[in-house]
């Protein structure tokens, strides 16, 4: 299930993630749901994307990494 635009990611996403950071949870997410038709290992690559720009900061929000 691929996702689309931004509002069709899960609401943890959505609701924790800067618009930049969703954008590339959800290409991560839809190519590696596509290589390996597994949801779940998708959600994982897609967090690991997010990790490699993003941390969570002392107030635990996602700030981009300096």
């Amino acid at each position: 299930m691929p996702y689309e635009n931004r509002s069709e990611l899960p609401k943890g996403v959505r609701n924790n993630l800067p618009a930049h950071a969703q954008d590339i949870y959800k290409e991560a997410f839809n190519s590696a749901e596509e290589e390996y038709d597994e949801e779940s290992r998708a959600h994982r690559v897609a967090w690991g994307a997010v990790e490699q720009k993003y941390e969570k900061n002392d107030d635990g929000k996602w700030v981009s990494k300096s």
